[in-house]
């Protein structure tokens, strides 16, 4: 029972952390994108219907990476080339990758999946309790954590790295040293839209291989909301995307206790931790500003 709960955790848990380590690089950079949940969607769609076409997960998740990276193109030309208001174009973002995944996928709900298959080590996997846990799990999990070591390793260990962040912290003194700005803010665009086309593509070939319209659910959202959570460090995005995966699980094992609960609000169990996350945020940050003497609360910036 353990052994399967923890499972459904580490499989909740990874859409959420690929969308929000993609969305810590752009915001690292100096943009908001608020489109993670039209990216992820679409990413989901586009993985589902090249698996099921050819028969071929693996096709089907780099369709969706594709799928996510090109879909946050035109986010990109809008507010890096023509300057438009980020948050605007963001929302916009959402919706059309909302209306387009549910007329692309409209042929395909009901359609039988295709699911990429878990990895097996002999006389690991078959490890009672940590087994299918660390040694058992489909290859998207891997690579998620791959992902977290790999972002934290590049942001803070790297020139290429620091050069992003001074480009996140100080667009101006960055362009006066010469840095191409535009140029690093489409590369951590496009690496954001590739990570929410991989989470999507999870979403549809892993924790439930099938397409159903608006499968994503909000968790582009909460993917946001973590960024914000984990203070702009990829550790506490893993962590506070395995927090939000129990969570979620957690509401579903509520259900099926038959908890004299309504089931609507333990379905919104996740969002309600989001808010509350958020508001503990705002408001520790408000008393530190508080308490920040006048000549440096003009220079506080949020860790990031």
């Amino acid at each position: 029972m353990a052994e399967s709960i923890l499972l459904t955790i580490a499989t909740a848990a990874t859409p959420l952390l690929i969308a929000a380590i993609g969305e810590l690089v752009v915001e690292r950079s100096g943009v908001l994108n608020l489109g993670v949940e039209g990216m992820m969607v679409m990413g989901a769609v586009c993985g589902f219907v090249a698996a099921a076409l050819t028969g071929s997960p693996w096709l089907g998740v780099l369709c969706g990476i594709l799928a996510g990276a090109l879909f946050s193109l035109p986010f990109a030309f809008l507010t890096l080339n023509i300057a438009t208001n980020q948050v605007a174009t963001g929302l916009s973002l959402t919706l059309l990758g909302l209306g387009l995944s549910s007329m692309i996928g409209e042929s395909f709900v009901g359609s039988p999946g295709v699911r990429l298959p878990n990895l097996f080590i002999p006389g690991l996997t078959e490890l009672p309790l940590v087994g299918r846990l660390l040694f058992g799990q489909d290859p998207i999990f891997y690579l998620s954590i791959l992902l977290v070591f790999a972002v934290t390793w590049f942001l803070f260990k790297t020139r290429t790295g620091l050069t992003l962040r001074s480009v996140g912290d100080n667009h101006a003194s960055a362009h006066a040293l010469g840095i191409p700005v535009i140029g690093y803010r489409y590369g951590a665009v496009l690496f954001g839209g590739a990570c929410a086309g991989l989470a999507g593509a999870q979403l549809s070939l892993v924790y439930t291989p099938q397409w159903v319209e608006n499968m994503t659910a909000g968790r582009g959202w909460i993917a946001l909301a973590l960024v914000v959570f984990a203070s702009w460090r990829p550790l506490r995005v893993l962590a506070g995307a395995y927090l939000f995966g129990a969570v979620t699980i957690g509401q579903l094992h509520a259900q099926a206790l038959g908890l004299g609960i309504p089931s609507q609000l333990l379905s919104s169990l996740p969002y309600l931790a989001t808010i509350v996350v958020l508001v503990l945020i705002s408001r520790n940050r408000r008393l530190t500003m508080i308490n920040t003497p006048a000549s440096l609360g003009r220079a506080f910036v949020p860790d990031r």
